[in-house]
């Protein structure tokens, strides 16, 4: 296995790929026989080549925020924004690797919703850096 110092590094190029238009990097990072759900929509992607061509198939313009990648060993959460022309979706990414690939990918999606005015006396304010992608 490699470090955790290499795997935080090759996490964040995949994303850094991604915002970059850069499939090849994007995808190195999985194993041939990778896995990739999105339970939300129900669906299972099973295999690199797979993976590339949905997300090659998506039309719309795409850019990536990362805003927090944590983990060790064999498994990685990051935490991200993905804007779809121009709509912002925070994304969890949970990529559990084998042999230093990720063998089983899982991610989920929320939009931003605005806060409820019954917690507003017991909340503050997320910093900057991690700020509610529609400001």
């Amino acid at each position: 296995m490699a470090s955790d110092t290499k795997i935080r590094a090759r996490v964040t190029e995949h994303w850094l790929a991604s915002e970059r238009g850069d499939v090849h990097t994007e995808h190195a990072i999985y194993a041939a026989d990778a896995i990739l759900d999105y339970p939300q929509s129900g669906e299972r992607f099973e295999g690199r080549t797979r993976i590339q061509d949905q997300r090659g198939g998506n039309p719309a313009e795409r850019h990536f925020t990362i805003h927090r990648i944590s983990g060790s060993g064999d498994l990685w959460v990051s935490e991200c924004t993905i804007t779809h022309d121009g709509k912002p979706t925070y994304t969890v990414s949970i990529m559990e690797f084998t042999n230093d690939l990720v063998k089983h990918e899982t991610q989920y999606f929320a939009d931003p919703f605005p806060a409820p005015l019954s917690r507003q006396a017991l909340a503050t304010e997320i910093p900057p850096g991690f700020q509610a992608a529609d400001g």
